[in-house]
């Protein structure tokens, strides 16, 4: 039984769920997407020496999720862009982003009122996507629990899991940067977000779907827009996992290493005492120095 059936929002979430994404939240996603590649170093200087490259670099943050998920599942990567429409109209908003006259479209899309209202509907999009991950995955991996949320994540933070390779690109190379080892709060949330669809997928989470995405949908549109609107990077989870990981995985302390490195430092000054000082000359040889010098001076 579904726990949100009896609250008035269950229809609104039915019809919420069945919005259609195309063309309008898959423009807002496209224009979000291509933006961040322009904040990205170095990218404008890119579409000039080499637009073709520019152009892939775009396309990866529109469609990174897509080749991925494909990539997974044993399907053609490029299968996605049989879809005419997508990319012509992903192909349209890079063009106008970073080569409309006078940089007009730019500032109209990141003007930030503007800006947030897309970055909203890019988290509608994201969302639909996750759901339709993990719905595919069930498709073909029926109880297969761990292809779903594969799936669904990288459906979800796809482009973020792809960044090292754009990054090769653009001719940049920062493995330090991996999102695997820091997790931003897109990823985090869609890899959180892919265990509930997941769950409610093989019917342990009592929810409908419709209900499941209407609701992770609010919370992922406040969260980005309160993150964007405050340019913060905190992340909402930060104080549960603060909580809970070091009761599960333990803390990292960092006492012992320095209590190491100095008793090694002290072992090592004790094994090797500085040399002694040289003797002190004795007044008899300091006398023949004199003596040298004012000879040396006379002549």
């Amino acid at each position: 039984m579904d726990l949100a059936e009896a609250l008035p929002l269950g229809e609104l979430a039915a019809a919420f769920a069945a919005l259609p994404v195309f063309p309008l939240f898959d423009t807002a996603y496209f224009i979000v997407s291509v933006l961040y590649l322009k904040y990205e170093p170095g990218a404008v200087e890119m579409s000039r020496k080499s637009p073709f490259a520019s152009w892939l670099c775009a396309m990866l943050h529109c469609f990174g999720s897509y080749i991925l998920a494909d990539l997974l599942l044993g399907e053609a990567p490029i299968g996605y862009f049989s879809h005419n429409s997508s990319v012509i109209l992903a192909t349209a908003v890079w063009y106008l982003i970073f080569f409309c006259p006078m940089n007009l479209f730019y500032k109209c899309v990141s003007f930030l009122p503007v800006k947030l209202i897309f970055v909203a509907m890019k988290e509608v999009v994201r969302v639909r996507k996750i759901a339709a991950g993990v719905h595919h995955a069930h498709h073909l991996y029926h109880h297969g629990w761990f292809v779903m949320m594969a799936t669904g994540w990288v459906k979800g933070s796809g482009v973020a899991l792809m960044s090292n390779f754009e990054q090769l690109l653009r001719g940049v190379w920062k493995p330090e940067t991996n999102e695997i080892l820091h997790m931003s709060f897109p990823t985090k949330a869609s890899l959180y977000g892919t265990v509930l669809f997941t769950l409610q997928q093989t019917h342990w989470l009592p929810v409908s779907e419709a209900n499941l995405i209407f609701f992770f949908t609010m919370f992922m549109i406040v969260c980005k827009v309160f993150m964007t609107a405050t340019h913060s990077h905190a992340s909402p989870f930060a104080p549960l996992e603060n909580l809970i990981c070091p009761v599960l995985f333990g803390s990292v302390s960092s006492g012992h290493p320095s209590h190491h490195h100095d008793h090694h430092g002290a072992s090592h000054e004790v094994s090797h005492p500085p040399p002694p000082p040289p003797p002190a000359k004795s007044k008899e040889e300091l006398n023949e120095g004199t003596r040298k010098r004012k000879a040396k001076k006379a002549e």
